[in-house]
């Protein structure tokens, strides 16, 4: 009997991805273990391997097609000694259309967290192997130079099309002689050259127009998964929370001459935004009206600190979870984030280490940003646009003195909190970032 290979389940918010590549083809035999296709989520390109032997017999869904829904038959595999030309898609089972889910998944690359449900139900008979990439599809498989396929994984491609690393020189150790990270890493410090180029590179092919203005040249660049999410998913933000903001300027000196303090001490070095993120959960102890959620007819009261990062990464950003932050000393978030963020940007994180979290935080103060209104991440109630802190007169003791301020602004749901209650947390946040001494007891 004809074994249905459905559209897995990769992470446990994801209801759709982009089918982005099959490494199979029709008449292929399959064995268990084999990587037949890549599939692209909002979050990264991932590998799939069947779990079980036989031939392709129909691919269902062409590679390429976008939004395909969790649980879609996307190729049929005839079993041993099954005539794999006479199998037949079974009713409803054809290509899908291209169409938005039902609802948007739940990403936290547009702010966006979600209560713990159950994850959707893996569709098998395949399964993720690796994550490859973040936001971006991985190069197309390279060829050697009798045009046969050279098997290695979308991370390893990644690699080598970043280092210049000819794949048809290095030798892969993965399962049947893949090409996995390890062995470009090797052959990248052994020094193994680039390809060379064959023949003259093609001639670019003429800019297209603008639409309504044809003598201005414009370059169509194709929407990622996470960019279509972070697009839909702030519209909705924006049309559906009812947002309010609040605006307070926070003397940063003393701050400064603490963390100039700490990292006095040998292999100590704390940032400003380990504080705030250290402060933001402080601040939900002591006001914890605001740390709640918003779930239509009722609110979900968060008896812990979670407090979500935005981190930039490469087509959009992520926002990694620092868990029980309140609780947590400044070194432990400092080397936490640390580790959070640099795995984000390589594409590393587990679904669990972005989903979720009670608050977030936004800080574009490294980029020379004075002020910004944030987006509010559904269902949580809030969320903290970080200025840079900058030289300014100030009045004091009724004399004009110079200190380094730093304007924060607090984005509030309206459903869920009252101007009264995010005013008293931002006033606790502003104390505790004033006195960091009471940060730290």
């Amino acid at each position: 009997m004809a074994i249905e290979i459905k559209m897995p389940a990769l992470s446990p918010t994801m209801e759709s991805g982009t089918l982005s590549k099959w490494l199979v083809k029709e008449g292929d035999s399959v064995t268990s273990g084999d990587i037949i296709a890549e599939i692209e989520t909002d979050k990264a390109t991932m590998e799939v391997e069947a779990v079980d032997e036989g031939t392709m017999a129909k691919i269902v869904v062409p590679e390429g097609t976008e939004e395909v829904r969790v649980g879609t038959l996307i190729a049929m595999l005839a079993e041993e000694g099954e005539d794999a030309s006479s199998i037949s898609v079974p009713a409803g089972g054809e290509a899908p259309k291209a169409e938005a889910p039902a609802e948007a998944p739940k990403t936290e690359a547009t702010h966006a967290t979600a209560q713990p449900s159950a994850a959707p139900a893996a569709a098998e008979p395949a399964q993720q192997v690796t994550q490859a990439d973040t936001g971006t599809k991985a190069p197309a498989a390279p060829k050697d130079e009798k045009g046969g396929r050279i098997f290695a994984s979308p991370l390893a491609r990644r690699i080598a099309k970043d280092a210049g690393i000819d794949l048809t020189q290095v030798k892969g150790t993965g399962p049947r002689g893949r090409i996995v990270k390890a062995d470009v890493e090797k052959a990248k410090a052994e020094g193994v050259p680039a390809r060379a180029a064959a023949g003259a590179p093609a001639a670019a092919a003429p800019a297209a127009a603008i639409p309504g203005a044809p003598d201005r040249p414009y370059e169509e660049v194709k929407l990622s998964s996470m960019r279509k999410t972070i697009a839909r998913r702030l519209t909705e933000a924006k049309q559906q929370v009812p947002h309010f903001y609040l605006t307070v300027d926070i003397n940063l000196d003393p701050l400064m001459a603490l963390r100039k303090q700490i990292n006095s001490r040998e292999g100590v070095k704390v940032s400003v935004n380990d504080f705030l993120i250290k402060a933001a959960a402080a601040a939900l102890v002591q006001e914890p009206a605001m740390n709640v959620q918003y779930a239509g007819d009722k609110l979900y009261q968060l008896k812990v600190a979670d407090i979500s990062v935005a981190v930039a990464i490469e087509g959009g950003l992520i926002t990694p979870v620092i868990r029980d932050a309140d609780k947590k000393g400044l070194l432990a978030i400092s080397n936490e984030m640390k580790d959070l963020a640099q795995r984000a940007k390589d594409g590393k994180l587990k679904p669990e280490e972005y989903q979720g979290g009670g608050f977030s935080i936004s800080n574009l103060g490294m980029f020379g940003i004075k002020h910004f209104d944030a987006v509010i991440n559904p269902p949580q109630a809030g969320i903290l646009a970080v200025g840079a802190g900058e030289k300014r007169p100030i009045v004091k003791d009724d004399a004009v003195s110079i200190a380094t301020i730093m304007t924060v602004t607090l984005s509030v749901d309206h459903r869920a909190v009252d101007g009264a209650i995010g005013a008293k947390w931002l006033a606790a946040f502003k104390g505790l970032v004033e006195d960091p001494m009471a940060i730290l007891l």
